[in-house]
C-alpha cells in the first residue's frame, strides 16, 4: 500500500511518499480502508519529536481517519466487512481501573493513533473494534475525517472538565482552528454565549458556526475587549488552546471563580502564571488531554444529528502531505485541513 512515511524526526521534509506494508487484523482489529485522514498539530508535534513519546521508524503519522473495513479479526464481534466509519483516535489497555470507570484517556498505556503505532497517513491502518464510530450517512469521509481528535478533546473540556451551562459566556481561542470550531458548537449546544478570537478575515467563519461575538486578536487586547463585552463581569469560561502568547489575556477575562480549560501550546509552553491572581480571584485551571471513547459516542450522536458540523478549510492529496503540513504550520487554515486518499 501507499503511505506517507518519515525514517527520522525532522522537519517536513522528512515525510515520504512510499510503499509500506499492508496492516494485518489482528485478534480484536480490523483493517480500514481509509478514503480520508485528517491532519492536527499533533501530527507535527510527532513527526518534530517534540511530542515526548518515541515512535518505531519508519512511522506513519496521523490520528484521524475514515474509510471503509475490508479485513475483520478474530473475536470481532460486531463489525463487518463493508462498513462505513470513521475513527476513535485514543488507543488503551481496556482491562484498568481507568479504563473501566470510563476514563480511558487517563489509562497509564493511552496513546493515540499516530503518536504511537502507525496511524492514518496511508491507504490502510489497523484498529482496535472498540475505535470504530459509525458514518453518518450525510457526511463525507473528507468531513468526518476532520472530527473524532478535536471533538473529543472539546467535549472534554467543556463538557466534562469546565461543566458549561445555560446562560453562561465562554470565550474560545482561536475560534476559527478545528479544536476551536468544535469549541464554539459545543458551548452552543449547552446554552452558552460564545464570544471567540479570531481576525477580522476569519469572522465569517466563526459566525458560520455559532459564535454570538468576535475579537481579532491580532487588532484587539483580548482581556480588555472581554471585558466591555461583559460589562466588566469577565467569562465564566476560557477555551484555552494556544499557549504563551494568551495565557495571560486567558486568566484576566475570566470572571472571580471563573474556569480555564487548556489543551494546548502552539505558541510556546512556558506561560507564566502569577499566583495571586489565581487564588485570589479564585479561579479554576483544568488540564486536558484528549478524552473518552464514552465521550466521543456522546458527542458523536449530535454529529450523527447534524448538530455539530465540521468546518474544512481544504484538502490535499495523501502524496502532497508535505503540503498540507505547511498549510497548518504556516497557520494559513481555516478549520481542518484533510489529507484524501484514493485506494
Amino acid at each position: 500500500m501507499k503511505a506517507i512515511r518519515y525514517h527520522a524526526y525532522g522537519d517536513r521534509s522528512v515525510l515520504r511518499y512510499e510503499d509500506a506494508p499492508e496492516p494485518k487484523a489482528e485478534p480484536g482489529q480490523v483493517v480500514v480502508q481509509l478514503a480520508a485522514a485528517g491532519v492536527n498539530h499533533l501530527d507535527v508535534w510527532v513527526r518534530e519529536g517534540v511530542y515526548g513519546s518515541r515512535v518505531p521508524m519508519p512511522h506513519i503519522g496521523g490520528s484521524d481517519g475514515a474509510g471503509v473495513v475490508v479485513k475483520v479479526g478474530p473475536g470481532v464481534r460486531r463489525a463487518k466487512e463493508g462498513d462505513q466509519v470513521a475513527l476513535s483516535p485514543g488507543l488503551s489497555c481496556g482491562v484498568c481501573q481507568e479504563c473501566l470507570s470510563g476514563q480511558d484517556n487517563l489509562c497509564s498505556e493511552y496513546v493515540i493513533i499516530g503518536a504511537g503505532p502507525n496511524g492514518t497517513y496511508a491507504e490502510q491502518v489497523a484498529v482496535p473494534e472498540a475505535n470504530l464510530l459509525p458514518l453518518p450517512p450525510k457526511l463525507s469521509a473528507v468531513e468526518a475525517a476532520s472530527l473524532p481528535l478535536v471533538l473529543v478533546t472539546a467535549w472534554h473540556m467543556l463538557v466534562t472538565l469546565a461543566k458549561v451551562r445555560p446562560g453562561e459566556t465562554v470565550l474560545v481561542l482561536g475560534g476559527t482552528s478545528g479544536v476551536g470550531s468544535c469549541a464554539v458548537q459545543v458551548a452552543k449546544l449547552f446554552g452558552a454565549r460564545v464570544i471567540a478570537t479570531a481576525q477580522t478575515a476569519k469572522a465569517e467563519q466563526a459566525q458560520a458556526v455559532g459564535a454570538d461575538l468576535l475579537i481579532d486578536h491580532s487588532q484587539e487586547d483580548i482581556a480588555r475587549r472581554v471585558r466591555e463585552l461583559t460589562e466588566k463581569r469577565g467569562v465564566d469560561v476560557v477555551f484555552e488552546h494556544v499557549g504563551e502568547a494568551t495565557w495571560e489575556a486567558s486568566l484576566k477575562s475570566l470572571r472571580p471563580g471563573g474556569r480555564l480549560v487548556t489543551c494546548g501550546s502552539t505558541t510556546g509552553y512556558r506561560a507564566i502564571t502569577d499566583l495571586r491572581y489565581v487564588y485570589s480571584r479564585q479561579l479554576s485551571i483544568f488540564g486536558d488531554y484528549m478524552g473518552s471513547k464514552g465521550e466521543l459516542l456522546e458527542a458523536w450522536r449530535f454529529v450523527q444529528a447534524g448538530r455539530i458540523q465540521p468546518l474544512i478549510d481544504r484538502t490535499f492529496s495523501l502524496s502532497d502531505a508535505r503540503s498540507a503540513h505547511e498549510h497548518l504550520e504556516e497557520r494559513r487554515a481555516v478549520g481542518k485541513v484533510v489529507l484524501e486518499i484514493s485506494a
